[in-house]
């Protein structure tokens, strides 16, 4: 699979911009950094629990 490249990126920004307008974007971005960082713990979670019936 390729990557993203720069050209890629612009489009992909410019179409963001677009659909929930300048203001908006921040608060997108928000979200989603919630979200990633809620999925990122909850995957710790997980392998916590595991290692913990592993030891016992």
């Amino acid at each position: 699979m390729k990557s993203i490249g720069f050209p890629e990126l612009i489009v992909i920004l410019g179409v963001a911009v677009l659909l929930f307008g300048g203001k908006k974007i921040p608060e997108v971005a928000k979200g989603l950094g919630e979200g990633i960082r809620n999925f990122k713990n909850a995957l710790k979670s997980e392998d916590e629990k595991v290692e913990e019936k592993k030891q016992a």
